[in-house]
């Protein structure tokens, strides 16, 4: 019997992409402009627009790697064509960015919303430890509160804009002081609007599919598209514009590093819509933090599904969240916290682990020209990107001593943790290989007396459909022998999917045979099936609701059968009620019936 592994459903279009991508990518403009004005005063102006330009640079590029890499092309990935441990040290430069993004966008988020600066650093940990909290339930409806949360930030820029006009006439930037070094080291010092690209191309595996692109042939070239250019478009020209109106700023600007744009709109309007603007990008930049913890925890799984660091990291909670990368991904925002507690501080830690990751995808896609097929054109402009990137990167190093310092302390401890990983998988014997048609269980199971099939709810009234029934089980639930029973009695072709629920942003491949709960299911059904038409599948998602959909849909499903939910109400508010999502969406063709 064969026992087929189906993808994830790849349901996001390119409005909700956009959307999550700009949660991260649109906050740079919240501390890039102020921290430029604090470090050179209003000479800052020729450094900020040439930021911008690298940021387009940079999205550019990004928009090919998305095209080369359907399923997921973050760094993790385009280094591992080369090199696992190359893959492992842009990991850990992601990781890096990820660390020091939360602790930066959680402490200016609460300087926006008005607190001072030993407030802000309290209220900053006390709200990751409850970001990390919620995270521990796997919350949903990510992509309808990033959309809600972009429109008013969208919206409150725009207003800026169009009142920051009349102003123009107080217009009064100064020219770059001193010579290039010093304005070079300047101008690298403001590179901080670029993190939010590296998960535009983690993200690809969760994309719609082009009109002319199949599971097996995937393309997400026109949805990666749209959505990198939309929010590159904000980023770019709204950062140029409001670094341009922040030259018509009073010289009291300076002192604003940590909410300029707050500043902005009393100035450029009164103080309660600078209050307004406080509570928008406050708003948004604490997102930005449960981005990054979402992003930390998703690579330190992958890296541990790959056997690259201790296989605990990938150890699931009943919510399908990897617990231990969540305590680790909520402690050390926390520790970086205590160690700095200052914007201008963290600022200098941010570029030197998102730019390194950068450098090293956008280089590893130069040089897997043949791989990827690329084009001259984007061959040629990822050289030059590389090299522009690289040289960024090295001034970081030998200019800020505490990042150079921070990164050394990530990569060691992450590569050291790899080595001894490695190390405990050459000591172990091989597994025994696992196949169709031999015990799938690697130990005798106990034989557990078969219970009486369940009946369905008494709500349930009309013709039972069951040429193909569908049933989602975790185990050997009352729903499963309903299911199973119906389909013996019916002669009905009879899908078993089995959806280990794992809560991670970026690629979540499995294989049943890694399992044991899914082989012992597997194993149960099909000594029990006998002659039945029985076809077990097994997927991993971070969308029970929206994989039963996807896949009752493919295989041409009529009956649905689902257990009764009985999850805390805590419980629903974040994640929702699966039988009702399920119920909600399927088409009226198909029967959903309820056990339990």
């Amino acid at each position: 019997m064969e026992i087929d592994t189906v993808g994830r459903p790849r349901n996001v279009g390119w409005a909700r992409a956009a959307a999550l991508i700009y949660g991260d990518w649109g906050t740079s403009k919240a501390y890039v402009i102020g921290l430029a004005l604090y470090s050179v005063g209003f000479s800052a102006l020729p450094h900020l627009l040439a930021v911008c330009a690298v940021t387009g640079l940079v999205g550019i590029n990004y928009i090919w790697i998305c095209k080369h890499f359907p399923n997921g092309g973050g760094v993790y990935t385009a280094a591992g064509l080369h090199s696992r441990r190359l893959a492992m040290i842009g990991g850990l430069l992601l990781l890096a960015d990820y660390i020091v993004t939360a602790s930066l966008s959680c402490l200016d988020g609460f300087h926006y919303l008005g607190f001072d600066q030993e407030a802000a650093k309290k209220w900053a940990i006390t709200a990751i430890f409850i970001i990390g909290a919620i995270n521990f339930f796997g919350p949903r409806h990510s992509g309808a509160v990033a959309v809600w949360l972009a429109i008013p930030t969208i919206m409150t820029v725009a207003v800026l804009i169009a009142a920051g006009t009349p102003h123009l006439n107080h217009f009064h930037p100064e020219p770059p002081k001193e010579g290039f070094l010093h304005n070079w080291v300047a101008f690298v010092g403001m590179i901080l609007a670029l993190s939010g690209v590296e998960a535009a191309a983690s993200s690809t595996g969760v994309l719609r599919l082009d009109p002319d692109a199949s599971f097996d042939r995937p393309s997400v070239n026109r949805t990666s598209r749209r959505a990198i250019l939309v929010v590159m478009a904000e980023v770019v020209l709204g950062t140029a514009i409001l670094s341009v109106l922040a030259m018509c700023l009073p010289d009291e600007a300076v002192k604003h590093e940590n909410d300029l744009l707050r500043y902005m709109g009393e100035v450029f309007i009164s103080q309660k819509f600078g209050l307004i603007v406080g509570w928008v990008f406050g708003v948004l930049l604490l997102s930005a933090v449960n981005t990054a913890i979402s992003g930390m925890i998703s690579l330190l799984y992958v890296m541990a599904r790959d056997k690259e660091i201790p296989e605990t990291f990938s150890h699931l909670n009943n919510h399908g969240v990897p617990w231990v990368a969540l305590m680790i991904a909520t402690v050390l925002p926390v520790i970086v916290l205590n160690v700095d507690d200052s914007v201008t501080g963290l600022a200098s830690l941010y570029a030197i682990g998102v730019v390194g990751a950068i450098v090293i995808n956008i280089g590893s896609c130069a040089f897997a020209k043949q791989r990827l097929k690329l084009k001259n054109y984007e061959q040629y402009t990822m050289f030059a990107t590389f090299i522009l990137l690289g040289l960024i990167w090295i001034t970081i190093a030998l200019t800020k001593l505490t990042a150079l310092i921070f990164v050394i302390v990530i990569l060691v401890i992450g590569l050291a943790l790899r080595e001894i990983t490695q190390r405990r998988r050459r000591a172990m014997p091989a597994p025994a290989v696992i196949g169709v048609g031999v015990p799938l269980a690697p130990a005798p199971m106990p034989i557990v007396a078969p219970s009486a099939p369940a009946e369905p709810t008494p709500s349930y009234e009309g013709r039972f459909l069951g040429e193909t029934i569908l049933v989602a089980a975790r185990g050997w639930t009352p729903a499963l022998q309903f299911a199973l029973e119906e389909s013996k009695l019916r002669d009905a072709q009879l899908l078993v999917l089995f959806i280990r629920e794992v809560n991670i942003q970026i690629d979540r491949q499995g294989d049943w045979r890694n399992d044991f709960q899914a082989r012992e299911l597997f194993s149960r059904v099909l000594s029990e099936a006998h002659d039945s038409k029985i076809k077990p599948l097994y997927t991993t998602s971070d969308s029970p609701a929206d994989t039963i959909i996807d896949i009752a849909a493919t295989f041409g499903a009529d009956t649905v059968v689902l257990g009764g939910t009985r999850r805390a109400t805590l419980v629903h508010m974040l994640k929702g009620n699966v039988v009702a999502q399920v119920a909600s969406n399927l088409p009226e063709s198909m029967h959903v019936i309820v056990i339990g």
